[in-house]
């Protein structure tokens, strides 16, 4: 599983930091009061192509808007909804870069959970995001940075508090960077802290339908480094990528996935990696046996208003490796169903279903990859009511995940016994 969520450190304990939750509050007024009254007034205009419209107390006057084109929202960083991104992102004119557009996500969230293991807390209040993009989208080189604070939290796992999960243990400040050369519309090359190309579900609570992620995430790399070659046939985008896997530094995997746009309701994606050596560094975002696997996804997305769903399969696998204790081959093998239906402009509810399975045992000495120990299998179900106004949002969650075939004292709860954890949550702040 995924050790930036599940790994504990002595130097960094996971707890509550009571500080980030005391100052919330006030980050989160003075952040919105900013970007909805000074930075958005001066500098609202249309995203790349489109042309200017009102997104809210500053647009023009009803008579102009309605003579206008409705503008659409920067593609990047992706949203699968039911959060969507300002259609109107602040717009700066900076040579050589031409336009410059500024976007983020400002938000805070509380969790209550049940059968906490050892270590972790009942409640936590913390920062889910603190951040700002800066990009470019057009020209022969575009660039995309998205320095801030973040909280990664993740079903099955223990939290970590920001604190930890932007120390440089993890991904840092500067979670996700990358330059592009663009020589024509079809072919590109970036390179930098890239988002994987692996999965249905990205790297932070705004991005997502949910605000935990799921159990199948935790098998995913979340950032790599390397370069990335893009090329568009037809209906067909293709992307492969030279990184580092799970954040090793060791530039020795290859990621690639092909997306499919049959039409602009269905989309299907088939994505995959694996190092083509022996990775042996390992880390709070390194988690040895992940780093060392192979691993295939596919997604399906229907996206037909008021419906979203994305039906998401996953293999992985993991070779036999005396030298890490591996004293056989394991794998896992999981679907999911993620869903989001939108009742009116402003209430949304989205959900998912999760089941995933792994094979090897104790006593063969297979790794340990769903965390609850080898041969285990676990069921999770998550659903999340949303209310989007403008920039504003808040959201609730319940999720209940459930483990099987568990090894003794990896399960929930002080003993490790408990074969169920609940959560709830509530996430508010804006995106902008």
């Amino acid at each position: 599983m995924r050790e930036d969520c599940s790994t504990k450190t002595e130097d960094e304990p996971v707890t509550t930091d009571n500080s980030v939750g005391l100052r919330l509050g006030a980050a989160w007024l003075l952040a919105a009061t900013t970007c909805l009254s000074g930075g958005m007034a001066l500098a609202q205009q249309a995203a790349p192509g489109t042309p200017a419209a009102p997104a809210g107390p500053s647009g023009p006057p009803p008579a102009e808007a309605a003579a206008e084109a409705t503008p659409s929202a920067l593609s990047t960083p992706a949203m699968a909804g039911p959060l969507v991104a300002n259609p109107n992102p602040i717009k700066f004119d900076a040579v050589p870069f031409g336009s410059l557009y500024v976007s983020g996500a400002m938000s805070g969230f509380v969790q209550t959970q049940t059968a906490k293991v050892p270590g972790d807390k009942d409640t936590a209040v913390d920062l889910s995001n603190f951040q700002v993009s800066v990009q470019n989208s057009d020209g022969w080189f575009q660039f995309f940075v998205e320095p801030g604070a973040y909280s990664l939290p993740t079903l099955g796992v223990p939290y970590q508090v920001t604190k930890v999960q932007n120390s440089t243990k993890l991904f840092g400040g500067l979670p996700v960077a990358w330059g592009k050369i663009v020589p024509s519309d079809t072919f590109s090359i970036q390179g930098g802290k890239l988002p994987t190309l692996i999965g249905a579900e990205a790297m932070f609570t705004f991005q997502n339908m949910n605000i935990e992620r799921g159990l199948l995430w935790n098998q995913e790399p979340i950032v790599s480094k390397g370069v990335q070659a893009n090329l568009t046939t037809g209906p067909v985008a293709w992307a492969v990528s030279i990184n580092d896997g799970f954040y090793s530094g060791d530039y020795n995997w290859i990621s690639g996935a092909a997306t499919w746009t049959i039409n602009p309701e269905n989309t299907l994606v088939v994505s995959g990696g694996g190092p083509w050596e022996r990775n042996t560094g390992g880390g709070l975002a390194t988690p040895v046996a992940q780093n060392n696997s192979t691993i295939v996804t596919a997604s399906y997305t229907y996206n037909s208003a008021p419906w979203t769903v994305t039906p998401y399969f996953q293999y992985t696998h993991v070779g036999k490796d005396a030298a890490f204790g591996f004293g056989q081959d394991a794998s896992t093998w999981g679907g999911a169903v993620l869903a989001s239906y939108k009742f009116t402009d402003t209430i949304s509810l989205a959900g998912r279903f999760e089941y995933i399975d792994s094979s090897g045992s104790v006593a063969g000495g297979a790794p340990n990859l769903l965390g609850f120990g080898p041969g285990s299998s676990a069921t999770s179900f998550t659903i999340t009511p949303t209310y989007q106004n403008g920039y504003f949002f808040v959201r609730g969650e319940g999720s209940i995940v459930n483990v099987s075939h568990t090894a003794p004292g990896l399960a929930f709860g002080a003993g490790g016994g408990a074969k169920t954890q609940g959560r709830f949550l509530l996430e508010t702040g804006i995106v902008f």
